[in-house]
């Protein structure tokens, strides 16, 4: 599966950002653009459009700056880590039960 990447110009249009905004997203690396062969313009991945939308809420709307965007946005992810964790131990528990029952 191929990730999907949008030129900073289409995710200005879609999100309709700043350039400003997303340069100071991209200087606190909380956004990573790469270049890509196919194109002479930076270019976000899905990844990093979740991101932005979610600092652009933070920002717009409930007037965190960036660099409390940047915390929200690690423990958000460090939430997402230990739910998918949680979600793994679950299921091997799952399983060790059906084999254990099994028998």
């Amino acid at each position: 599966m191929t990730e999907e990447f949008l030129t900073i110009t289409e995710v200005v249009e879609r999100l309709q950002i700043s350039k400003g905004l997303l340069n100071d997203l991209e200087q606190e690396e909380i956004i990573c653009p790469v270049c890509l062969k196919k194109s002479a313009e930076k270019m976000l991945s899905a990844s990093d459009l979740e991101r932005l939308r979610i600092a652009k809420l933070l920002i717009e709307e409930m007037d965190v700056n960036v660099p409390g965007v940047e915390v929200i946005l690690q423990m958000r992810q460090n939430m997402l880590d230990i739910r998918r964790q949680f979600d793994e131990i679950l299921e091997d528990l799952a399983r060790r039960l059906q084999e254990r029952f099994k028998e």
